[in-house]
């Protein structure tokens, strides 16, 4: 389906394109020197389709650079949700992970006697 509509779309435009260039065949000149008109330094002499291509093109990349500039904070604020999205389920994740793992089983200590032997002395019986 995507691809009937795509061929829907470009076959008709590439056909205007085509026409397009085939009546605006004639040269024009550009020129870039406001200064100097009848014998400007920097100019460019192009058939009037390419050149009305050209600003067409310059414009699209244009608009897009202006509207990625744009939208800047949109995609900042989604790579920061993004992030914190990772590090909650990384946290979910670990959660799930502890509930999961078995509680170690502690034995009772002997009265009389700490976790290093006797109360009050480590296993080399030095006094804590």
């Amino acid at each position: 389906m995507r691809k009937f509509l795509t061929a829907l779309i470009v076959i008709p435009l590439g056909l205007i394109m085509v026409t397009f260039a085939v009546a605006n065949r004639q040269f024009v000149t550009v020129s870039f020197d406001p200064f100097v008109s009848d014998d400007p330094s920097f100019s460019a002499t192009m058939p009037l389709f390419l050149l009305l291509i050209l600003v067409a093109g310059l414009g699209v990349v244009a608009g897009g650079c202006a509207v990625w500039f744009g939208q800047r904070h949109w995609r900042r604020a989604a790579r920061r949700h993004e992030a914190d999205a990772r590090a909650a389920r990384g946290e979910l994740a670990e959660a799930h992970a502890a509930a999961a793992r078995p509680e170690a089983q502690r034995l009772p200590v002997p009265s009389g006697t700490g976790l290093y032997g006797p109360i009050g002395r480590d296993k080399q019986r030095a006094t804590l």
